[in-house]
């Protein structure tokens, strides 16, 4: 088999000669290279303003890709071991959807853990297809929903062997993975595929001693965010398919939904990240991995906090561990996660990927320094001897509640409903989603029960300044329920 040349950015290298022909533009953007709006080039500079093109034969186009998009796309795969790559810019959550969209339709079963991103239950809207939940375990000391255990895969398949897909997190947002390689082997035994949201993923795929990804175990589809530890752009993505996958009819999906003017600043950051992790990848994430254990031993040894990672594995609900994620549990210290990043962003300068109600994740990557690690650490040191609290009674550790489905989400989302007040809304149907972003996972969807536990959760949430997103009343002092449900 002949390799390609992963040395190649050929939609970087397109633009590059595209730039040199000084060509005169009577085309979109209406910023012409930024000459309408000079304040946009003093903000991005010249360079980049003038490569924000529209599609064209010599720079191909990503709605139908013959050429260097093309060529782009085959790279993708090969590096990622894939039958086929399509790059997205319309972030994971397009990627998410259009694998959804792709196996599924109206009255479709899907079976998937509840902790899934939001992007899963928007696809579950747009198609009609049915969740069929496994719901995780969630660890008593953390707070944290894990894995699905391959026998309750096993069940909900023997309860749904109509369904046609299962979805697995590889891995979650804290690092746990599941057995996707026995989960892949239960689905395709039983004629259903495997999809893999892998949006906290992208370097499974070039790192050693890790996970393993989602090609590797052959799943069928996956959602893969390069713009979080692989580098590209923020909104630019991959979604990655093996051979069972029709590759004309899943650009079919994605065309249905992604935009027909593709940015070139996002495909050629797709480019440029893929040929740098496919050349260097596995000796840059050596170095995050390196990092982030460096951080766990130091963190947990300022003490009352435990950024945890490998001890977990359990074989089961934690089958794997990825020693990436610096995930760190607050509350022995009397803090809250999202009090804990709150004081690192306001009064040390540090930005953390989130916090919720008893954890933080800082997301590590091929850019972090060890000088920022030192600095991350000193930090919440300095946390706990100037914030920390010495009674840790209140404080609400679960992070996952079991839903109560009651209705279809897309039958919930477009039902007839009334908006009543938060805690008036107990015992009804959700028509609407209520979730802390990030990380994006549904507290409620479509279609679900509201429940004392529930309400208690967001009220609790929204208390210690967790940012809550998806309902029409942004105060999130109401909710949309179906009407006499």
């Amino acid at each position: 088999m002949n390799h390609l040349d992963q040395s190649r950015a050929p939609i970087y290298e397109a633009l590059e000669n595209f730039r040199k022909m000084r060509v005169v533009p009577f085309d979109v953007p209406g910023h012409k290279r930024g000459r309408g709006n000079p304040e946009l080039v003093a903000l991005l500079g010249e360079k980049c303003v003038g490569m924000d093109v529209n599609s064209m034969k010599p720079l191909d186009n990503l709605c139908h890709p013959i050429s260097v998009i093309r060529e782009a796309e085959e790279l993708t795969a090969e590096a990622f071991g894939a039958a086929h790559a399509f790059l997205m810019v319309g972030g994971t959550t397009s990627a998410v959807q259009a694998m959804i969209l792709s196996v599924a339709k109206r009255g479709d079963k899907i079976i998937l853990p509840r902790n899934v991103h939001r992007s899963v239950m928007g696809a579950m809207v747009l198609c009609g297809a049915v969740p069929v939940y496994v719901n995780p375990e969630c660890d008593s000391r953390l707070g944290i929903p894990l894995g699905m255990k391959v026998s309750e895969v096993e069940k909900a398949i023997k309860a749904n062997p109509d369904a046609k897909a299962i979805l697995v997190n590889n891995p979650t947002y804290y690092g746990i993975c599941s057995d996707l390689h026995s989960i892949v082997k239960l689905a395709h035994q039983h004629g259903m595929l495997c999809l893999a949201d892998e949006a906290h993923g992208t370097h499974l795929y070039f790192g050693e001693n890790l996970p393993i990804s989602a090609m590797a175990a052959g799943a069928d589809m996956a959602a893969v965010s390069m713009h979080k530890s692989g580098g590209s752009l923020t909104q630019s993505s991959v979604l990655l398919t093996g051979p069972a996958m029709n590759e004309g009819y899943v650009r079919q999906i994605i065309n249905l939904t992604q935009t027909t003017s593709g940015s070139y600043l996002l495909l050629s950051s797709l480019d440029i990240s893929r040929r740098n992790l496919a050349l260097r990848g596995k000796e840059a994430f050596a170095g995050v991995v390196e990092m982030a254990e460096y951080a766990r031993r130091e963190i947990n040894n300022i003490g009352g906090y435990y950024a945890y990672s490998r001890e977990l594995i359990n074989g089961d609900s934690i089958y794997d561990f990825d020693v990436t994620k610096l995930a760190v549990n607050t509350l022995d210290i009397g803090l809250a996660g999202i009090e804990v990043y709150d004081l690192l962003r306001d009064e040390y300068d540090i930005q953390i990927e989130f916090g919720d109600l008893g954890n933080l994740l800082a997301y590590l990557s091929i850019g972090d320094r060890q000088r920022d690690i030192e600095r991350l650490v000193g930090a919440l040191s300095e946390v706990r001897r100037r914030f920390g609290k010495k009674d840790k009674a209140n404080l609400m550790k679960q992070e996952y509640i079991d839903p109560q489905v009651a209705v279809s989400p897309q039958d919930a989302f477009y039902a007839d409903k009334e908006s009543l007040p938060l805690r008036e809304t107990e015992g009804r149907v959700c028509s609407e989603f209520v979730m802390c972003y990030p990380p994006g996972i549904p507290i409620l969807a479509p279609g679900e029960r509201i429940t004392g536990p529930i309400l208690d959760y967001i009220e609790y949430a929204k208390e210690k300044g967790c940012s809550m997103t998806g309902p029409e009343d942004p105060d999130i002092l109401r909710l949309n329920v179906l009407k006499g449900v």
